[in-house]
C-alpha cells in the first residue's frame, strides 16, 4: 500500500535543489525589492506571485498524478489486450515502485527485473537520490540499454514505466527499443507510460517539462524500433500509456 502524499514527497526529495531555489529566491526577491522605485515593485510583486503559481501548480499535479490519480491501483492494465503473462519484464532507471505492484497483478508469471541506470550516461541527480532512498526489488538484475541478457522471442510482457526518457540521447534510446523487440515473443506487448514535452506538461511543470520526450521522439524510436503501436490511452492530462508490438504481427 501507497502512503498518503508519498508521490508528492518524493517529488519535492528528489528535485528539493529546485525547491530550495524556488524558496529561497522568494525573500531576497522581497528585501530587494524595497530599493526599486515604485514602477517596479509593481515587476518584482508579479514575478514573485509568478513564480509562486507555477511552484505550487507543478506540486498540484505531481501529486494528483502520482496520489489522487490511482496510477499505482494498476487499474488501467485492463487495457493490455489478452495473451500470455508468462513471462514479464520490468525495466527501470535506477528507481522501481512498480515492479513489486506488477507482480501482485501476476502473482503466477516469471517476473524479470532489469535497471539499465548507467551514472556516466544517465546523470539526472534525482535518480541518484532515488536510488539512496528507495532499495531495488529483489533479484534486480544490473543490464545496459544496448544489451538485455534474454534470449529472442522471450518475453510475454514488457514493461518500461516512467523509465525510458532516462535514455536522453535518441541513438541508444533506438538501439534500447530494439531490444525490447529482440527479447518480445511473436504476441507479446511492450507497455511504455511516460510523461510527453506537450502543452498539459509544460502548464504543470514549465521548462522541468522539458526532460520528457515529445509524441513525435516517441513514435520516431518506436517505427525505428520496428514496433507498432496497438494502443495509446491518456492515463492522466499528463501521462500516456503506449501499448506495443511488433512490426506486422496481428492485434
Amino acid at each position: 500500500m501507497r502512503r498518503p502524499f508519498q508521490g508528492l514527497w518524493n517529488v519535492i526529495r528528489f528535485n528539493w535543489p529546485f525547491y530550495v531555489l524556488a524558496l529561497g529566491l522568494m525573500p531576497v526577491v522581497l528585501v530587494i525589492r524595497y530599493f526599486m522605485p515604485l514602477q517596479f515593485r509593481v515587476a518584482a510583486d508579479f514575478l514573485l506571485i509568478f513564480a509562486a503559481i507555477l511552484t505550487l501548480l507543478s506540486l498540484a499535479v505531481s501529486w494528483y498524478v502520482y496520489d489522487l490519480a490511482g496510477f499505482y491501483r494498476l487499474d488501467w492494465l485492463a487495457k493490455l489486450q489478452s495473451g500470455s503473462s508468462a513471462t514479464i519484464i520490468n525495466i527501470n532507471a535506477g528507481f522501481d515502485e512498480t515492479s513489486e505492484l506488477l507482480k501482485s497483478r501476476f502473482p503466477d508469471a516469471e517476473m524479470i527485473v532489469y535497471d539499465f541506470y548507467d551514472p556516466a550516461k544517465h546523470t539526472e541527480a534525482s535518480i541518484k537520490r532515488a536510488r539512496a532512498a528507495y532499495p531495488p526489488f529483489p533479484g534486480t538484475r544490473q543490464v545496459t540499454t544496448g544489451e538485455l541478457p534474454l534470449g529472442a522471442d522471450s518475453a510475454d510482457r514488457i514493461f518500461a514505466i516512467f523509465s525510458a526518457h532516462e535514455i536522453r540521447k535518441a541513438d541508444e534510446r533506438r538501439a534500447f527499443f530494439f531490444e525490447l523487440n529482440r527479447i518480445l515473443s511473436p504476441n507479446g506487448q511492450v507497455v511504455v507510460v511516460e510523461h510527453l514535452r506537450d502543452a498539459s506538461n509544460y502548464l504543470a511543470y514549465n521548462i522541468g517539462a522539458l526532460h520528457f520526450h515529445s509524441r513525435e521522439s516517441w513514435l520516431d524510436t518506436f517505427a525505428a524500433a520496428r514496433l507498432d503501436i496497438e494502443d495509446e490511452i491518456k492515463l492522466t492530462p499528463f501521462v500516456t500509456a503506449f501499448f506495443l508490438k511488433k512490426h506486422g504481427t496481428a492485434s
